[in-house]
């Protein structure tokens, strides 16, 4: 199933569908880039919790200052929106008490998409570790293996560089866009 959304929808519709690789995107409210380098490792340390607890296989991710992507493989779809309803509500709750705004809106809701393919899945795969260097954290894949927000420096180390490089060689994202990136 395709879906065009509109770009400031706060509410997308999900599917749920179980044993799937999902590609998920979140997006402060009003894109405000409150993601500090603290608060990417506690969006990372709790991903890393909820994702244990419920059986969910990461493949990748990238945070950025305002949004991440994740890749990941769920068993059963019926926990992903409880996932994102208690990564989103406690560190919503945390941050707004640092920074003194409580009841601010933090996190629009996620946007998932069903992976169909393997030409889809590496295509996908491959626009997550480039979305630094898009939005200018990172200058090119070479300073990406020092940003520590990001799945690419596991990559390098797991597979290698030359085996990312045929990755993004034989599925490329030229001109790809992705809804509300």
């Amino acid at each position: 199933m395709v879906t065009n959304y509109p770009s400031k929808i706060h509410h997308p519709p999900h599917v749920y569908l179980d044993e799937t690789i999902y590609f998920i995107t979140v997006h402060i409210h009003d894109d405000l880039p409150i993601f500090s380098a603290q608060r990417k490792k506690e969006i990372l340390n709790l991903i890393a919790v909820l994702f244990k607890k419920y059986d969910y296989k990461l493949f990748t991710y990238a945070i950025l200052n305002n949004h991440y992507h994740l890749l990941l493989k769920v068993l059963l779809s019926k926990y992903l929106s409880d996932i994102f309803q208690t990564l989103h509500g406690s560190l919503s709750y945390k941050w707004n008490k640092e920074d003194a705004l409580q009841g601010r809106i933090v996190f629009q809701n996620y946007w998932d998409y069903c992976i169909r393919d393997e030409k889809d899945f590496w295509t996908y795969f491959n626009y997550i570790h480039q979305n630094p260097i898009k939005h200018g954290l990172s200058k090119n894949l070479e300073e990406l293996k020092n940003y520590p927000y990001c799945g690419y420096r596991q990559w390098v180390n797991k597979k290698g560089e030359e085996w990312l490089c045929e990755c993004f060689e034989n599925y490329p994202i030229i001109d790809y866009i992705v809804p509300n990136d």
